[in-house]
């Protein structure tokens, strides 16, 4: 009789909860329905609108599904080039030859060139465009620098523009924009040959700033130079903005197309250089022991060989030589070129075999790097590759090359400068290691976005910066994958950017100082967070929280893969991710990218209830039975029809025939909880909840983002029934979200 009146128990809980949604929802429908409509009708507003009439419409070059369409183009430039870079004066001195594919079918009346250093001119009107404020304090030669020098004229200088012919060429410049009017259109597959000498003064970029330049030493009167955009480079030509010629203000980056490289560079002869591409005279330029230490380097792939280590460093150093040497450099299908030399430099390199090829992780510092770099940097540069490739391809440059290059953190084909300086007694902390670390692993990883996927970094930087901050966080937390003895699953590494929590304080911000992440980066205000942390974390969150990793990992390396070697845009990565995922993502897209929305989700009341009930003869009675009130009485609501005792018997009749395996399954819920959740962030999110119970167990429940979709601009409520007393209800517990207001997150019972 015990075990029947269980199952009756059972069963009319299991019924009362049928009756009272079914109640709830019908009720609220007829209310729906009735209400007089006194308001105006109103567009779409929804979080969950489709994205579509955001992005652009789907074409034969760009499909709906995010892939390259059956008429995608992109076009082409090669370079051949001769470089002199002279120590003395400090200028760069070139000639090139640029070769202009179009493979577009439009027909061109004129190019457009990138002139990147005019930035730095004194009359560039970049230096007026940003605020300036009374410094608190200023050194003496920062203080004569800005209010009593009068500063070197940087910028280039263009000494001629001839076609292949040798016939000079009309052009205008405009700031970091060269526009060269051609004689007649180029047509659809034709391409134009003309040559562009030119010199420039490098910049002290420590005392003028900048992403190219040369740091000078005076203890011993030498200087390490990182050269880039230091040519005229050709501006982009596609299918979404036709020429692509924005100003460089100096923060957003470049789009450049892809091209080869044939790149001779005369300098001192007895500086290192290395740069983009294959040095295809590499074994002149060394001594017979450096080479054949580069060889057993392309074989070893525990540990880094140095080429040249920092005793013949310090030598070198010490000398000036006053003969020329050339070094020279091919490189196919490269975005860009650039290249780093010094007769300081200590040389290190190992071989890291991806998916059957070998590739050389290399390095160059001088003696001011060690010992952090030559513990460090090759072996990073190494890991980098190993973690990239797993996440999108195997990496197709033979190359990857990390510079020392005081606060400096900038990326070009196969190189890259990297900050990280220790002290000059050799000691450094934990925050100049682990910051070294992460700049090289961010660098080098730039090489997948945007030198290979080659997004347009001057209009969308989030597209680099974040994708590539996305993979620096994985790529960082798992380092105890190639430094098992420093790093474990259990203490891991000090990720800065990668956990929702990191960016709760910039959402958090005031609106007035927030733009959405789909914003041109030169009005982005704080880059760092909005353009590499947000976008990260959101990739992030879409990975654990939203996709699972399968899902996700499945369709970011479509994307990937899809986009080598090609321009995509915003749209076609949003596509992609759904396409390849099978998911509807618009409401996450649109919320995180587009808005400046925040997440916060709490519980707003929680209502406990047992359930009590008699049976007669004639009446089967029960109720809901709260503190304050008592929510349905079958005998008294005339609202709810009444179940009769007859009903409760079929019960019990079909309980008892089913078989013993399926009754030992059956629950017996003695505790029921109305949670009322609130959302007084506009951000749609998942609910994940954690209920605690009295005996320490714990159950979680993770709500889909769709549980918003009838309740979007209200609070909403969800019924719950279980075996144990609550104890408590966590809403994020692990802080997948960026929940901006944990103090609404949980609720404790009083008794």
């Amino acid at each position: 009789m015990k075990a029947k009146h269980s199952q009756l128990n059972y069963f009319l809980a299991l019924y009362i909860l049928f009756i009272l949604f079914s109640n709830i929802f019908f009720s609220q429908d007829k209310s729906n329905n009735n209400k007089e409509i006194k308001e105006s009708g109103h567009y779409n507003n929804s979080a969950y609108k489709e994205l579509d009439s955001e992005l652009p419409t789907p074409n034969s070059y760009r499909t709906a599904s995010g892939a390259p369409g059956k008429d995608y183009y992109q076009q082409k430039a090669d370079y051949v080039m001769d470089i002199e870079l002279d120590e003395n004066k400090q200028t760069i001195n070139g000639i090139e030859t640029i070769t202009y594919h179009n493979f577009s079918p439009d027909k061109l009346e004129y190019l457009w060139v990138q002139l990147d250093q005019n930035e730095k001119r004194t009359d560039s009107p970049g230096k007026l465009s940003d605020q300036t404020n009374k410094a608190p304090r200023l050194s003496a030669d920062k203080f004569s620098q800005n209010y009593i020098e009068q500063n070197p004229d940087f910028g280039f200088n263009i000494e001629y523009i001839k076609d292949s012919n040798g016939k000079a060429l009309s052009y205008t410049i405009n700031h970091t924009m060269m526009r060269i009017d051609l004689e007649k259109p180029l047509l659809p597959n034709e391409k134009f040959i003309f040559k562009i000498k030119w010199n420039y003064l490098i910049n002290d970029y420590i005392k003028f700033g900048g992403r190219s330049g040369y740091e000078h030493f005076p203890t011993d009167n030498n200087n390490v130079y990182v050269i880039a955009q230091f040519f005229p480079r050709m501006a982009v030509y596609n299918d979404v903005e036709g020429w692509q010629n924005l100003q460089f203000w100096g923060s957003s980056e470049f789009a450049l197309p892809f091209g080869d490289y044939k790149v001779n560079i005369t300098l001192p002869a007895d500086y290192v250089i290395n740069g983009t591409g294959t040095i295809t005279n590499l074994k002149e330029n060394l001594t017979s022991e450096q080479y054949n230490r580069w060889l057993k380097a392309t074989k070893t792939y525990d540990s880094p060989v140095l080429i040249i280590n920092e005793q013949e460093a310090r030598i070198a150093e010490t000398k000036k030589s006053i003969t020329k040497k050339t070094w020279k450099f091919d490189a196919k299908n490269v975005r860009d070129f650039a290249f780093s030399a010094s007769r300081k430099f200590i040389w290190d390199a190992m071989a890291v075999k991806l998916e059957g090829k070998d590739v050389m992780a290399i390095s160059l510092y001088p003696k001011e790097g060690n010992p952090l770099w030559e513990k460090y940097s090759t072996r990073v540069v190494a890991h980098t590759l190993k973690e990239y490739s797993k996440m999108t391809f195997a990496y197709p440059y033979e190359k990857a090359i990390s510079v020392h290059a005081h606060w400096q953190g900038m990326e070009y084909p196969m190189i890259c400068w990297n900050y990280g300086r220790p002290d000059p007694d050799g000691k450094y902390s934990d925050a100049t290691k682990f910051g070294m670390i992460s700049v090289i692993i961010h660098e080098v990883g730039h090489n997948y976005f945007p030198m290979i996927v080659n997004s347009d970094e001057r209009q969308w930087t989030w597209m680099d910066e974040g994708l590539n901050s996305f993979l620096q966080f994985i790529t960082e937390q798992n380092m105890h994958v190639s430094f098992p003895n420093e790093f474990s699953l259990d203490k891991n590494y000090p990720s800065k950017r990668g956990f929702p929590k990191d960016i709760v304080d910039y959402m958090s911000m005031n609106q007035e100082a927030l733009q959405p992440i789909m914003t041109q980066g030169d009005f982005i205000t704080n880059l760092g967070a909005n353009a590499y942390g947000k976008p990260a974390i959101g990739l992030n969150i879409l990975r654990t929280t939203v996709l699972g990793k399968d899902l996700f990992d499945f369709s970011f390396k479509t994307y990937a893969n899809r986009w080598k070697f090609k321009h995509p845009t915003p749209a076609d990565f949003f596509r992609t991710m759904e396409d390849a995922s099978g998911t509807d993502l618009d409401w996450f897209f649109r919320g995180w990218f587009y808005t400046t929305d925040f997440c916060d989700i709490g519980i707003k009341k929680v209502t406990p209830f047992i359930l009590q009930y008699s049976e007669s003869k004639e009446k089967a009675t029960g109720r809901w039975v709260s503190e304050e009130n008592v929510m349905f009485d079958f005998k008294e609501n005339p609202e709810i029809n009444p179940t009769d005792y007859t009903k409760f018997k079929e019960i019990a009749e079909f309980v008892e025939k089913l078989p013993n395996e399926s009754k030992s399954k059956l629950k017996n819920p003695k505790y029921f909880y109305e949670v009322e959740f609130e959302r007084p962030g506009k951000l749609i999110m998942p609910i994940i909840s954690k209920f605690i119970f009295e005996d320490g167990t714990s159950q979680e429940i993770r709500f889909p983002y769709l549980v918003w979709r009838k309740n979007e601009h209200r609070n909403l409520t969800k019924f719950f029934a279980f075996e144990k007393k609550l104890k408590e209800i966590i809403i994020d517990a692990k802080l997948e979200t960026a929940d901006i207001d944990t103090q609404n997150n949980s609720w404790k019972s009083d008794k």
